[in-house]
């Protein structure tokens, strides 16, 4: 049975781990499903993360840990490299990717977090960097969660592996959106970006992902002015009518 479920809906992909009586832990199963998924999204426009039943995500699954146990050094490196992988595959998915995070993220769950353009998450959630706890640190996880809260609130949050709030997670910057009814709030960020231009969507997200020089940005958005997207949303905003993307939402 497949660890993760994949469903298209018109320009909108949803991808869910559907453990949950794992607590969608992450396995050697799950973790090649997840960078297959997020290799090529196609033309899809958003992508909504989740995880089925209470849980976003708690990590590493019990059992995955065990069998690591007796693995050799190469083994363990190949090990990493293939969730470093699995990371890389989200943080770089072309359409914006959008969390949708309730009761816990924690260890590897925060890093799906950390990789995830935009994150909402319940109010009760509670999140961790608890690799620590296990005599570990996180290492493969730790590019991305840097790039999110930055060093001053990882040398707290990586080396006590202390649980904290939804509240502490949207303080420091891994979490935009705190909501009580996270569905709805899931809906209004996916209907912003559908209405956003398909392809300035995109290029925006990789200039929020590695910023450019002057002289490139420059070129970039020449570039983007001059298409026939840039085009038709200028044309549009000047002649006070929606543009031609919107219609095929």
């Amino acid at each position: 049975m497949s660890a993760l479920r994949v469903e298209r809906d018109d320009a909108l992909l949803r991808v869910a781990m559907a453990r949950p009586e794992r607590r969608n832990a992450f396995d050697a199963a799950l973790i090649g499903e997840f960078a297959a998924a997020f290799a090529d999204v196609g033309d899809a426009r958003a992508v909504v993360l989740s995880g089925d039943g209470p849980s976003f995500s708690a990590g590493a699954d019990v059992e995955w840990m065990r069998s690591s146990v007796e693995l050799s050094y190469d083994e363990n490196v190949a090990d990493a490299l293939r969730l470093r992988a699995m990371l890389d595959a989200i943080d770089s998915c072309p359409a914006p990717v959008v969390a949708r995070v309730q009761g816990h993220a924690l260890g590897g769950g925060c890093g799906l977090v950390a990789c995830s353009d935009v994150v909402i998450a319940e109010p009760t959630t509670q999140f961790a960097f608890s690799e620590v706890k296990l005599g570990i640190v996180p290492a493969v996880i730790s590019p991305f969660a840097l790039a999110k809260i930055g060093p001053g609130a990882a040398r707290r949050w990586f080396v006590t592996g202390e649980r904290f709030s939804a509240d502490v997670a949207l303080r420091i910057g891994l979490v935009h959106e705190v909501a009580g009814d996270l569905d709805a709030a899931v809906d209004r960020v996916v209907a912003e970006l559908l209405s956003a231009g398909p392809e300035a969507a995109r290029a925006a997200k990789e200039l929020a992902r590695a910023p450019l020089g002057a002289e490139e940005t420059a070129k970039r958005i020449a570039v983007h002015r001059a298409s026939a997207e840039g085009q038709e949303g200028l044309r549009a905003f000047l002649e006070k009518r929606p543009p031609g993307w919107r219609t095929r939402v």
